[in-house]
């Protein structure tokens, strides 16, 4: 289960924030997992609300956005969007499909109390 390790580094950046900043605790974590992130939701959320206990994340409400992926089709040249990895092109059926979005876990904001 990677996502308790994604979790452990998501508490990591937000404790660094904390530290930098001069803040108490988080009240809300924005994320964004894309569908090709390779992210199970439910584990991850699970996993932070594990490793938050006793930090400045704890009673956090955690909102994930989940942006669908987006690949460059080389055969038909045209942006589609695409539902999971390994799956050919929705326009044409080709297989040379190029990454260009929805692959990426990354913190969006915090709303931030003290």
């Amino acid at each position: 289960m990677h996502e308790m390790s994604l979790a452990g580094g998501i508490l990591k950046l937000v404790e660094d924030a904390s530290r930098r900043e001069g803040f108490g605790r988080v009240a809300q974590l924005r994320l964004e997992a894309g569908k090709l992130a390779g992210v199970e939701l439910s584990a991850l959320r699970f996993a932070l609300q594990v490793v938050a206990r006793g930090t400045c994340l704890e009673a956090a409400e955690i909102v994930i956005d989940e942006p669908p992926g987006q690949g460059w089709c080389v055969n038909c040249a045209q942006n589609v969007q695409v539902h999971e990895r390994g799956q050919p092109c929705p326009q044409c059926g080709g297989w040379q499909l190029l990454t260009k979005g929805g692959d990426r876990l990354r913190v969006v904001d915090m709303q931030v109390v003290d």
